[in-house]
C-alpha cells in the first residue's frame, strides 16, 4: 500500500516537473521555429500542436522514467550505484529524447507546406535553413526523370535523322544511276550512228607485270600476233586484248615495261586501276565498264593468262545463244565457302552464306566466263553499288543472282589438260577451254602451253571458218 501510494505520489511530482520541461522544451523549439514568422495564424497552429501532443509526450515520457526508477531501486537496495546502473539509466534517457524527438518531427500540414514555398524567396534574409520537404524530394525526382525523357526524346530525334539521311542517300543513289542510264541511252545512240566499234565478241585476258612469259606463251599458241589479230578483228568482230592496269607508282618500271611490251604488240586494254591479286573483283567491274563504253558487242568475256583457249569453239558456242538477251555462261559450280583465316581464297565475309561449312551459290568458275550485252551494260551503269567478295567470280555472280538472267552450264569451258581435251578433240568434241582444276589453271602453263595446243588445239585456220 505504501508502495503504491509512493507511486501515485511520485508520479504526480514527475508529471508535474515533466510538463514543465516538455512545455518549456516545445515552447522554445516551436518558438525558434516560427520565430520572425509574420503570419499570426501559424503561431497560432504551432500552439495548438503543443497541446495537442504535450498530453502524449508527458505520458510516455513518465512511463519510461518509472520503469527506470523501479530497475535502478532494485538493483541498488542496500547496495551502492554501480555501473550497470547508471548504464541502465542513460538507456531511458536515451529512449525517452527518441520518443520526445519523434513526436517534434511529424509531417508538416498542407497550409505548413504552402506557407513555407513563400518563405523560401526571404531564407538569404532570415538565416534560416528549413525543414526538408517530401514534396520538394518529389519535385527534384520529377526533374530528374524529366530529364531523362528528354534525353530518350533527343535519342529518338537522332535516329529519325539518321533514317532520314539514309532515305537521301539512297534517292541520290538512284538519281545518279538514272543519269547514267540516261548516258547509256546516249551512248547507245552513238552505236546506232556508229560512235562505236562494232564487235561480236570482246575478249579480255587478265595479267600482271610479272606474267610476260605466260603471254609469250599464248602468243605463240592459241592468240593471233601483229597483223592478223587486227585482221580478225576487223573481219570476224573478234576482239582480243590483254588487260591491266597501273603499278602504285604510276609510270614507274612496271608500267614502261609495259608501254615497251604494247609497242611492239599493241594486244593491251590498259585499265585505270592499280594492280593486286587481291583486287580482282574490282579488275573485273572495271573491265566490263571500260570495254562497254569501247565497244558495241554482243558478249564480253573474262579469261586468265595461264589456260588454253581455242578461240573458233569460242565463238561457234557463244553463236548458240546470240539471240538470248541476258545469258551467263561458263563452267557452273558451287564451291565451299572458305572461313578459314590464312588459306588462299579465304572469304571474309563468309557469315553471309550461312553455317560454315556451306557453300556458295552456283556461278560460273572465274577461268572463263563470258555475260551478254545487257549484263555488261547493267554492271557498267550500277558498278558504284556492287558489292565485292574475295573471289571475282562470286562477285561476279552476287551481281546477277537476283536478276533475270539465264545460267548456261557450258561444260567443253572447263576440260582437263591431256588426256582430257586429247580424246575430246580426237571424238570431235573439241574443248573451249582446257586447264588444271588443281592449279585453277595450267599448272606450269609456260612449259606446257605448246604441247597442250598441239595436242588439244583445233587448227591455227579454225577461228578463220566460223560463220558469224
Amino acid at each position: 500500500m505504501e508502495s503504491g501510494l509512493g507511486v501515485s505520489s511520485e508520479s504526480k511530482r514527475m508529471s508535474a516537473g515533466a510538463s514543465r520541461v516538455v512545455g518549456y522544451l516545445l515552447w522554445t523549439s516551436y518558438g525558434f521555429r516560427f520565430r520572425n514568422e509574420k503570419s499570426g495564424d501559424r503561431f497560432d497552429e504551432g500552439l495548438r500542436g503543443i497541446e495537442e501532443i504535450v498530453p502524449t509526450l508527458v505520458q510516455k515520457f513518465i512511463e519510461v522514467l518509472l520503469w527506470a526508477r523501479q530497475v535502478v531501486s532494485r538493483k541498488m537496495r542496500g547496495k551502492p550505484a554501480s555501473g550497470k546502473a547508471i548504464f541502465v539509466l542513460c538507456i531511458a534517457c536515451f529512449l525517452a529524447g527518441t520518443l520526445f524527438t519523434g513526436q517534434m518531427w511529424t509531417r508538416p500540414s498542407n497550409t505548413d507546406n504552402n506557407n513555407n514555398n513563400n518563405n523560401n524567396n526571404n531564407n538569404n534574409n532570415n538565416n534560416l535553413l528549413p525543414l526538408p520537404k517530401p514534396r520538394d524530394c518529389d519535385h527534384k525526382r520529377k526533374l530528374i526523370e524529366g530529364r531523362a525523357g528528354d534525353v530518350m526524346e533527343e535519342v529518338s530525334k537522332t535516329h529519325q535523322a539518321i533514317k532520314s539521311l539514309d532515305k537521301a542517300v539512297s534517292t541520290l543513289e538512284m538519281e545518279l544511276t538514272a543519269a547514267r542510264r540516261s548516258e547509256n541511252s546516249g551512248e547507245q545512240l552513238k552505236r546506232q550512228e556508229g560512235g562505236l566499234q562494232k564487235a561480236f565478241v570482246v575478249i579480255g585476258i587478265n595479267t600482271a607485270f610479272s606474267s610476260k612469259k605466260r603471254r609469250e606463251s599464248i602468243r605463240e599458241t592459241w592468240l593471233p600476233k601483229g597483223s592478223e589479230l587486227k585482221e580478225l578483228e576487223k573481219e570476224k568482230g573478234i576482239v582480243v586484248r590483254f588487260m591491266i592496269g597501273h603499278s602504285t607508282t604510276a609510270g614507274g618500271i612496271l608500267d614502261k615495261a609495259i608501254d615497251a611490251e604494247e609497242a611492239q604488240h599493241n594486244d593491251f586494254l590498259r585499265l585505270d586501276h592499280v594492280e593486286g591479286y587481291h583486287e580482282l573483283s574490282t579488275k573485273t567491274r572495271l573491265f566490263f565498264s571500260t570495254v562497254v563504253s569501247l565497244w558495241d558487242a554482243d558478249f564480253y568475256v573474262k579469261v586468265d593468262d595461264d589456260i588454253h583457249l581455242n578461240l573458233g569453239m569460242l565463238v561457234s558456242t557463244l553463236a548458240k545463244y546470240r539471240s538470248r538477251p541476258r545469258v551467263y555462261i561458263g563452267c557452273m559450280k558451287s564451291g565451299p565457302v572458305l572461313y578459314q583465316k590464312g588459306v588462299k581464297y579465304h572469304e571474309a565475309e563468309h557469315w553471309k552464306f550461312g553455317e560454315e561449312g556451306n557453300k556458295y551459290f552456283r556461278h560460273a568458275t572465274g577461268q572463263i566466263y563470258a555475260i551478254s550485252k545487257d549484263l555488261a551494260t547493267y554492271i557498267s551503269i550500277n558498278w558504284p553499288i556492287l558489292h565485292r567478295y574475295a573471289n571475282e567470280d562470286v562477285s561476279l555472280g552476287s551481281w546477277l543472282l537476283g536478276l533475270e538472267v539465264e545460267h548456261i552450264d557450258e561444260r567443253s569451258m572447263c576440260c582437263g589438260t591431256p588426256p582430257d581435251c586429247d580424246w575430246k578433240a580426237r571424238t570431235g568434241n573439241v574443248c573451249v577451254a582446257s586447264f588444271d582444276w588443281s592449279c585453277s589453271g595450267i599448272c606450269k602453263s609456260v612449259e606446257r602451253m605448246k604441247d597442250i595446243h598441239k595436242a588439244c588445239g583445233e587448227g591455227d585456220g579454225a577461228v578463220w571458218n566460223v560463220d558469224l
